[in-house]
């Protein structure tokens, strides 16, 4: 359809919808609980962790105390939401044995050593600092028992966490020093931490650039908040931030689930793109990514495929909204406030116009989940329903708690 009377329409409805959206977003409608219902106590937060777990009652208090302290209502759906992620990445363990790291990661650093280090660091001084690591690794501390050897024997995520600190800290004592500074110049920080290949940490698994965003003790160092991530109360800690502390107006945990493992409002966003793809004849794959990102999360000035998509989509039906703007809306994309912008509001109309169909607010992303960690590669449609099944669990022996 590509008539004045739609274009108009959408233009003239776009006020009224922002302030109806501005109040959906501000309201409690979302799937998760609020402090109406009757809250846990950390007693009974206990029976709602599963009985294998060892000392139920310490990991209990901790998510009594951290829920109260990022004030989340500790009603049964929220603890059960929270247990059911912890018992997926971890099975209630701070700092897990992940079967077969050592020899994973050995065989990483030997297939693929200059490839990581000049995507990270890139060609010109990748290589060469490449070159000083492999020396290390193979020679270093001695060559009895030197770090590749010492890699082979890892078992957990702190320890291959630790042994790359220890490997970069002697590099920086007696390799090059200058082109290791030159190099720390050209990435903006230090090369051990954008070297280190362990991003995610602890039970919740939480990416260790959100932990340096939301830091709990303010001047702490990387280092100490990495080995705070694999304690019991910081692994929970950073996990129940990042899980919880954003509003989704999701009408079930499952997208809430999703979004933990693709990132936040991935299930929305994927939704924004499956209707992209049903007005335009696109193919756009729904990852829930509008943007194109660097590794390190910024925003790339490269238009992605969605970008394009909707600039085409809103050109064709006289939707005056500029590349720029859409632009501009776009990289609210991780937030809530997208939804009230006018890139949004307009997709919703138009979407609801052409088929008559109510705008689904979320769908599951499709995102394939790969690392050295994993036995084989995943997709979050299968983290979340895995997780969901953890959380229905809960539930019902939620059932049996009176409150």
């Amino acid at each position: 359809m590509n008539d004045s009377t739609l274009s108009g329409g959408l233009l003239k409805t776009l006020s009224v919808a922002l302030l109806g959206l501005t109040m959906a977003g501000c309201s409690d409608s979302s799937w998760w609980s609020s402090n109406d219902e009757p809250e846990l106590k950390a007693e009974q937060i206990k029976k709602l962790i599963p009985s294998r777990v060892h000392d139920r009652q310490s990991w209990a208090n901790d998510i009594d105390e951290i829920m109260q302290k990022l004030s989340i209502a500790k009603t049964k759906d929220n603890v059960c939401t929270v247990i059911a992620v912890v018992d997926q990445e971890s099975n209630f363990v701070a700092n897990p044995v992940v079967a077969g790291l050592g020899e994973k990661s050995v065989r990483e650093v030997s297939t693929r050593l200059n490839e990581k280090f000049e995507d990270k660091l890139g060609k010109t001084i990748g290589g060469p600092v490449a070159g000083y690591f492999e020396d290390v690794l193979k020679n270093q501390p001695s060559k009895e028992d030197n770090y590749m050897s010492q890699m082979r024997k890892v078992r957990t995520e702190q320890d291959l966490d630790v042994l790359y600190r220890e490997m970069f800290d002697y590099m920086a004592g007696h390799y090059h020093v200058s082109a290791i500074t030159g190099a720390a110049k050209l990435v903006g920080q230090d090369i051990a931490e954008k070297m280190n290949p362990i991003t995610t940490l602890g039970s919740m698994q939480v990416n260790i650039v959100y932990a340096k965003e939301h830091k709990r003790v303010k001047l702490q160092s990387v280092n100490d908040l990495r080995d705070d991530l694999y304690t019991q109360y910081g692994g929970l800690y950073y996990g129940i931030h990042r899980l919880m502390l954003y509003k989704a107006d999701y009408s079930k945990p499952l997208y809430r689930f999703a979004d933990y493992n693709s990132g936040m409002y991935s299930s929305r966003n994927a939704s924004v793109q499956d209707m992209i793809n049903k007005l335009s004849g696109e193919q756009l794959t729904e990852d829930g990514d509008m943007l194109l990102y660097s590794k390190d999360g910024s925003v790339l000035g490269t238009k992605s495929s969605s970008e394009k998509a909707l600039i085409k989509l809103f050109t064709q039906n006289n939707i005056l909204i500029t590349p720029n703007q859409i632009r501009t809306d776009l990289k609210l994309e991780k937030t809530q406030s997208f939804e009230q912008s006018p890139t949004y509001i307009a997709i919703i109309k138009l979407y609801e116009k052409q088929t008559g169909k109510d705008a689904p607010y979320a769908i599951m992303p499709q995102v394939v989940i790969s690392g050295p960690k994993l036995s084989r590669d995943y997709n979050t449609n299968w983290y979340a329903t895995r997780v969901n099944g953890r959380y229905q669990t809960c539930m019902q022996r939620a059932k049996r708690i009176k409150l």
